[in-house]
Order: C-alpha cells, then structure tokens, then sequence
C-alpha cells in the first residue's frame, strides 16, 4: 500500500513539475518535508533499527525529488 502511494505522488509531482515548474516546487517541498519528518522520528530508535527503519523514507524522498527534477528537465527541454 505504501508503495502504491509513493508511486503515485511521484506520478503526481512528475507531471505537475511538467506542465507548472515553478509551482511545483511548493508541492515537492510539502512532500518532501512530510516524509523528512518520518524520517526523523524513525530515525530515533536506537541502534540499527533507527537506520533500519530510516531507509524507506529516504528512498522514498530521494524517489519523489527525482521525480520532479525529472519533469522540470523534461519541461526545459521543449522547443516553446
């Protein structure tokens, strides 16, 4: 299910930074603030499972800001 989500607001940020890139940029901080706090508390267990349970959502954040950079590049380079 998760997955699913994360899949689709990489959907959703890909084709927004495409057709509105500056505005996009708002949605991409939201995004990525939100799973910046997740994974800040997940973060906070001690030992190895803080870093076990760290890494989705730093995947899931590297994924989501690449999506978007991905959809402004492609925005930059039609010939309008």
């Amino acid at each position: 299910m998760t997955i699913a989500i994360i899949i689709a607001v990489c959907i959703v940020l890909a084709v927004l930074a495409f057709l509105v890139p500056r505005r996009s940029a708002w949605a991409q901080r939201g995004v990525d603030r939100t799973l910046g706090a997740g994974e800040s508390a997940a973060g906070s267990a001690p030992g190895k499972a803080g870093e076990l349970l760290r890494k989705p959502f730093k995947t899931s954040r590297k994924a989501t800001n690449k999506s978007a950079q991905k959809g402004r590049e492609g925005r930059s380079k039609m010939p309008l």
